[in-house]
């Protein structure tokens, strides 16, 4: 619990200081923490990321992430980052023919939904700053409420399992309770910002977004839990002494901010 805490207080130092500046500063950010996301997947997979997938792979997640049009001037002005994106994955289709068949499309397959899950869900983090840091922060605090409040009324009252095939420790009511708390941290957040007018609806409507939000955030940690256990590893890496990888750590929000922007919030 000590290392726990300890890392979550540096990690806290390092990370608001970039959320605050957004920017270049955040962006860069982001497409590092892809690139490790796309590392801990290949390497729960047995794979190196220094492979000629694994490089295209980071390459795909980075360009998903980082404003390519702003950054590369040169390139046409009807280029986007899926087109690019698409690009990378016609080369690794390519691998199957430059390989004589040893290299299937199914394995093919294996990077291009790493570099997909990963990017979409980095770009949406900048995308989420960019709207505004009030919006970045109240998706954060949501998730991270979600979280404790599922930890603490699970682990008091839990008596029900989840989904024991994918997370034995999960318990309906540690779920209903994260519902709970991120229902309160949302109806402080709304009273500290009346109106909140850098959202594009209501406080009603947002308490309402706010229970899907919390069950997308609680279902994207499931998917993480099947990967892992998929793979047969207790966590996606180490980066972070006592808490795992960068995907144990960002799972939810990975799934939260691309549901966010699908349903216009920002």
């Amino acid at each position: 619990m000590r290392q726990r805490v300890i890392t979550a207080v540096v990690a806290l130092i390092l990370f608001i200081p970039i959320i605050w500046a957004g920017g270049l500063v955040l962006q860069l950010s982001a497409a590092v923490l892809a690139v490790v996301g796309v590392y801990e997947l290949f390497r729960m997979k047995g794979l190196t990321i220094a492979s000629l997938e694994g490089v295209l792979a980071s390459i795909g997640a980075v360009i998903l992430v980082l404003p390519v049009n702003d950054l590369l001037k040169f390139l046409p002005e009807k280029t986007n980052s899926f087109l690019l994106y698409y690009l990378i994955v016609l080369i690794i289709l390519g691998i199957c023919v430059f390989s004589k068949n040893t290299y299937s499309i199914d394995e093919a397959g294996f990077p291009v939904i790493v570099s997909l899950y990963v990017g979409v869900g980095f770009q949406n983090f900048v995308n989420a700053r960019i709207a505004g840091l009030e919006v970045l922060l109240f998706a954060l605090f949501i998730v991270w409420a979600t979280d404790i409040g599922a930890y603490m009324v699970g682990r008091k009252y839990g008596r029900r399992k989840l989904w024991p095939e994918v997370s034995p420790n999960k318990t309906i009511e540690g779920a209903l309770g994260g519902i709970a708390s991120a229902l309160v941290v949302a109806l402080i957040y709304l009273f500290v910002y009346p109106g909140a007018d850098f959202f594009s609806y209501s406080s009603v409507v947002m308490l309402g977004l706010t229970i899907i939000f919390s069950i997308v955030g609680q279902f994207g940690d499931l998917v993480e839990s099947s990967i892992k256990r998929h793979y047969g590893v207790k966590d996606s890496g180490n980066i972070l002494p006592g808490h795992g990888g960068i995907l144990d750590r960002f799972d939810s929000l990975l799934f939260v901010f691309p549901v966010m922007h699908i349903l216009g919030v920002f």
